[in-house]
């Protein structure tokens, strides 16, 4: 049962319980595993094991997110009417249970194919397992804004999410490689697997949040009413806007991670390694990133965040001449943006659907998340794309285990270049975004539900 608690003024927020907040946390497996094993092994899967091109595997990654715009939407503007004895939001955290671990599996324990007939495989797959996926993740990225009314409790209930998001992407990046090895019966244990830790997060989440208090409106308007407020809503677009920048870039890191390992370092099994330096930092820094916050407010620490990531990537430019160990260290400085870009933009999402309620009087987080939940799996995907797309500028050679090839020389820079020049560029453009968005801890003193908010003096 739904705790209902009314509005309440913003000097004094509602605190989530912490078993709310771990029981929050715990969904955000699911969130973490797929969107991290898709974008880091997909790819891989599909060019070294399936012989499938990389332009067209690439392609096949990203075609499904066009499914994801228009169904996202729809699914938050599902959840914003939907009225039950659960809430708005958790029945659509059961939907999404019943059809994303199945199919999750499935994409890793195909047929035996190889080359296009395989790429039409994974890619049918992916679109089911996307499906699944919008059903519960846009729900669940609404629900922080409907806790709390607390401009800083909202960072709070997000800590243990991203505790969670780290060990997550860890097993994702680290134990899910080790399981899947370089064979195709590696690769299907690893999606069962994996597949059965998707079930029990999304079912943890359902259980968790049974008691979880609720503070969002009880109304809501048309779908088109509600997508011409999102794209009114400055905020939103900015935030959206920074976010994709910062993620697009980490998703070509990801992507590229275990062509660098086995090109560039020169090592095949080294992307658990490179991953533990990449999450590491997400494990251990949330309530660094979360004092941040509150010194130089969540634009200042974004703008932080965004500066390592590029700067970050930059330096990995130099790992043939400098060695494994000093790519390591320029992976770690990747992972601390990489952490607070994770726990900051998901707690500005929350603000920018709680500023909205407060103003508008009405529940349309559901919309704001779909949307952003679309964005967001189409960046995942297209970090892939572009990585494939520089590899085959570059003049990389797809294979399979039983004939192996050696790679030209423009492919081995392409596999260096694409993982280290294209994703600081793109982290710097959303630096450069970030500078814009003043959603502030300011403008949310004094506001009161249902009344306009005050507007930013012209800059």
């Amino acid at each position: 049962m739904v705790a209902m608690i009314s509005p309440a003024a913003p000097d004094s927020p509602t605190t989530v319980p912490f078993r709310v907040r771990l029981g929050y946390a715990v969904g955000s497996f699911c969130t973490a595993n797929f969107l991290t094993i898709p974008g880091l092994l997909l790819l891989y899967y599909m060019t070294e094991l399936l012989a499938v091109p990389a332009w067209l595997a690439g392609i096949v990654l990203f075609l499904p997110k066009a499914w994801d715009l228009l169904l996202n939407p729809l699914v938050g503007q599902w959840s914003d009417r939907t009225r039950s004895r659960w809430g708005p939001r958790r029945p659509w955290l059961l939907a999404g249970a019943a059809v994303l671990p199945v199919s999750f599996a499935a994409m890793f324990a195909g047929p035996p194919l190889t080359g296009t007939a395989a790429a039409a495989y994974v890619g049918a797959m992916f679109l089911v397992a996307a499906t699944g996926y919008a059903l519960y993740e846009v729900p669940y990225k609404a629900m922080p804004a409907e806790m709390t009314t607390g401009y800083h409790e909202r960072t709070r209930l997000l800590e243990w999410r991203m505790i969670f998001v780290g060990v997550s992407v860890a097993l994702s990046g680290i134990v899910a490689p080790m399981i899947a090895g370089n064979s195709l019966s590696g690769y299907r244990l690893m999606g069962i697997v994996f597949g059965a830790i998707l079930l029990a997060a999304m079912l943890g989440s359902f259980f968790g949040t049974a008691r979880a208090p609720y503070v969002g409106p009880e109304t809501t308007g048309t779908l088109r009413a509600q997508l011409a407020a999102l794209r009114s809503s400055r905020p939103f677009l900015l935030l959206l806007g920074f976010s994709s920048a910062q993620n697009l870039a980490v998703g070509i890191m990801l992507a590229g991670a275990p062509y660098f390992a086995a090109y560039t370092l020169g090592d095949p099994g080294g992307t658990s390694a490179v991953f533990a330096a990449l999450v590491g930092p997400m494990l251990v820094t949330n309530q660094l990133w979360t004092r941040v916050a509150r010194r130089l407010d969540k634009r200042g620490a974004m703008i932080l965040a965004g500066a390592f990531l590029t700067v970050g990537g930059l330096m990995v430019i130099a790992t043939p001449v400098l060695g494994a160990a000093y790519a390591y260290l320029a992976v770690f400085l990747i992972g601390l943006g990489y952490a607070g870009v994770q726990l900051l933009q998901y707690s500005m999402l929350a603000d920018v659907i709680a500023h909205d309620s407060a103003v508008s009087g009405e529940r349309r987080g559901g919309v704001f998340t779909g949307l952003w939940n679309a964005i967001e799996n189409a960046i995942s995907a297209l970090g892939a794309t572009v990585y494939g797309l520089v590899l085959g500028i570059g003049g990389f050679i797809s294979s399979d285990p039983a004939t192996p090839v050696a790679q030209p020389h423009g492919a081995l820079v392409a596999v260096l270049v694409g993982v280290s020049v294209v994703p600081a560029v793109i982290a710097f453009t959303g630096v450069l975004l970030t500078l814009k968005y003043d959603l502030t801890a300011d403008r949310f003193t004094g506001l009161q539900p249902g009344r306009p908010a005050e507007r930013p003096a012209a800059r």
